[in-house]
């Protein structure tokens, strides 16, 4: 997830060992928590990324050009880091049957580096074929939080795709689950996310563990409620990389090269591709339906105590190892990938006003 907000299947939030006192009778104890120190000063980077977004959500499908076979895995909105396994899960098991020889992979973000990473473990020789890698990725300014947000609209979507998404995010959820590291960078954290109250769907129940509903004078954040869950963060840069170095250690081969047209696809050696391109898609396969949203992240200085998440009014915040992620935006048809200083001023003016407004802080 880049950042939160918009049209999208699911929103959810972050957060991490949060120590909640016992109960006392007749009255649940405040949870208290640390503030983060929200200044202009504390500001160590700000990036900005470019989510492609389509309506209709993700596309995973064959297309053919001549003799060659491309399967399409693109179009994930800000859920590209989220659904990532599981849409290349899904991928995988359209091209492979029937197959045999190497194959290619079109893109090292995410879902790149994903598929590359399961055709490998099915046991076959991979070659990506990427502009740009790690840490110069879309993948890599992400906030990396495991909830699906602004991947679709639910009113253009079928119970077909419904059925598509729900498969790619419950395989991923157990992935990222058996990733857990600090080699990985992926981390539990207890996350609380101000709501409207309504009842959890299946699916937010599978990827929500114990959540529960806070009330006023049971949280310390300056909204009515909170619902307070557990989900997994990726420290996108170091997950990136560590998929990277174990796709080579595993004999994967990768070539620096841009692609302008199908036909250049189509004279590769290889006759099974996988298209990971994301937005890059749009202009290659004629895929007008995909639209930037772009979203901006100013980054603090870490700070170690800071193990819970939130998202609410002032946008959401993710703790790293590398900083603390304050987001965001989400400016539909935004094609500058560059941190706008007047967006970023407005980003930390609110997260510092949020904190301020903390009740029973740590």
């Amino acid at each position: 997830m880049l950042a939160a907000g918009g049209a999208t299947g699911l929103s959810l939030a972050l957060g991490g060992c949060a120590s909640v006192p016992p109960s006392m009778p007749g009255a649940a104890a405040p949870l208290c928590l640390p503030r983060v120190k929200v200044s202009p000063n504390r500001v160590i980077r700000t990036v900005a990324g470019l989510r492609p977004y389509r309506r209709t959500g993700f596309v995973v499908r064959e297309q053919r050009l001549g003799a060659t076979r491309v399967i399409h895995n693109y179009g994930h909105g800000g859920g590209g880091i989220t659904l990532s396994w599981g849409s290349s899960r899904l991928a995988v098991d359209l091209g492979l049957p029937g197959h045999s020889g190497p194959v290619a992979v079109i893109g090292a973000g995410a879902l790149g580096l994903t598929t590359a990473k399961l055709l490998q473990e099915a046991g076959l020789a991979v070659r990506i074929y990427a502009e740009s890698l790690p840490p110069h990725t879309t993948s890599n300014v992400a906030g990396g939080q495991i909830n699906p947000t602004s991947v679709f609209s639910r009113s253009a979507v079928d119970d077909g795709f419904m059925r598509q998404f729900e498969a790619a995010m419950d395989y991923s959820f157990r992935r990222f689950q058996i990733s857990v590291g600090e080699d990985t960078g992926v981390r539990w954290h207890t996350t609380y996310d101000a709501f409207r109250e309504r009842p959890l769907s299946d699916l937010e129940r599978r990827i929500m563990p114990d959540a529960r509903v806070l009330g006023e004078g049971e949280h310390p954040f300056p909204v009515p409620m909170v619902r307070e869950w557990r989900t997994m963060y990726v420290e996108t840069g170091r997950w990136l990389a560590h998929l990277l170095r174990d796709i080579r250690i595993a004999g994967g081969t990768i070539e620096r090269r841009g692609f302008g047209s199908p036909a250049e696809i189509a004279a590769l050696p290889e006759t099974l591709v996988f298209n990971c391109t994301g937005l890059g898609a749009r202009d290659l396969f004629g895929d007008t339906g995909m639209v930037p949203i772009r979203g901006q992240l100013a980054i603090l200085l870490p700070q170690p105590e800071i193990r819970h998440a939130y998202t609410g009014p002032a946008g959401y915040m993710f703790p790293r190892p590398d900083g603390i992620l304050l987001g965001g935006t989400y400016e539909r048809g935004a094609w500058d990938p560059t941190p706008q200083p007047d967006d970023i001023a407005v980003i930390i003016a609110a997260h510092a006003e949020f904190n301020r407004e903390m009740t029973c802080t740590a």
